[in-house]
């Protein structure tokens, strides 16, 4: 049977790639978790890829995701196997093509330091989605375990204008419930969770309360459930315990904004048949045990496609 392809919001291969220059993406004996040959395998049609810098970067600098960017550009996308997806013609063309397609995000946007250029050069290098921060607070916003729990900044709230004119995406994944909300009250257009389960099963703190998954539902955002295994259950992950996160959030009206990303390459341990994203053959069985067609056609390619459809920039 021909597997349902698959659009995946969240993977730290190109953090591995950083930190491990000797890597090689087409390598199948690489040691990424999503690595072309896995990709393949599974039927992984579209990947983001994150810039993430490690916490031993206690000074980011702008130069640091040039760093990533032109990793992304020598090792990835160098031979025409996989596109990068800046546009709508992006997008449909890797769609109607054997190319595989990718998506650049920024998880912490603490080297843009408010600073409208960067963002714009950004844009110009292809990033289409940003997490401003990651656990920690920085100039714009507090992330999730920083202590304070306060918003936006001024200079953060300058930043969600900019990004939504240039057209790139907001991503609340990590963000403080305080920031959660300012996002929420700063912009009229839909943001995401790329890589965020339901708090109500796992009372992780980067998990998402069932106000802010409402919110995201009412925007027609996009949740994405993560196979991060504390974020699905405290003592005992398992695939059958990521459908109950796909369970809950479709019981509160998320059928639609319901998606993938998986942060394969960014966790240190993961659920046993779900290690990598060679092996989303396993979940995909799992969902067809429960779901119709037509559901798991949604949650694994879908409702990402008609997001993208819909904000990417049109050229």
């Amino acid at each position: 049977m021909m597997r349902v392809r698959i659009i995946d919001g969240h993977c730290d291969a190109l953090y591995k790639m950083f930190e491990q220059p000797s890597i090689d993406f087409y390598d199948p004996a690489a040691g990424l978790d999503v690595s072309y040959a896995r990709i393949k395998q599974a039927n992984v049609k579209i990947q983001f890829f994150a810039i993430f810098l490690p916490e031993r970067i206690t000074v980011p600098q702008f130069d640091h995701y040039l760093e990533y960017i032109n990793i992304f550009y020598r090792k990835i996308t160098c031979d025409g196997r996989v596109r990068l997806i800046k546009n709508r013609d992006d997008l449909y063309a890797v769609w109607h093509s054997d190319q595989i397609g990718a998506i650049l995000t920024l998880e912490g946007a603490d080297a843009v330091q408010g600073n409208p250029l960067y963002t714009r050069t950004l844009y110009h290098l292809g990033v289409r989605f940003v997490g401003v921060t990651w656990n920690y607070g920085n100039w714009a916003a507090d992330g999730i375990l920083e202590p304070r729990q306060s918003g936006f900044s001024n200079r953060g709230k300058s930043f969600i204008k900019d990004c939504c004119d240039l057209g790139i995406l907001l991503d609340a994944s990590h963000l403080s419930a305080a920031a959660f909300w300012d996002l929420a009250a700063a912009t009229a257009k839909p943001f995401v969770a790329t890589h965020s389960n339901a708090k109500a099963l796992c009372g992780h703190p980067r998990n998402l309360d069932d106000d802010q998954l409402r919110e995201l539902i009412r925007r027609d955002g996009r949740i994405g459930v993560t196979f991060v295994p504390w974020f699905v259950d405290s003592a005992n992950a398992t695939i059958d315990g990521v459908l109950r996160h796909i369970d809950y959030i479709g019981a509160l009206g998320g059928e639609r904004q319901l998606v993938f990303g998986s942060d394969f390459d960014g966790i240190s341990r993961a659920i046993p048949n779900l290690e990598h994203a060679g092996q989303y053959v396993n979940l995909v069985d799992a969902l067809e045990k429960r779901y119709s067609g037509t559901q798991v056609q949604r949650f694994l390619n879908g409702n990402w496609f008609s997001f993208l459809e819909r904000h990417l920039p049109v050229h």
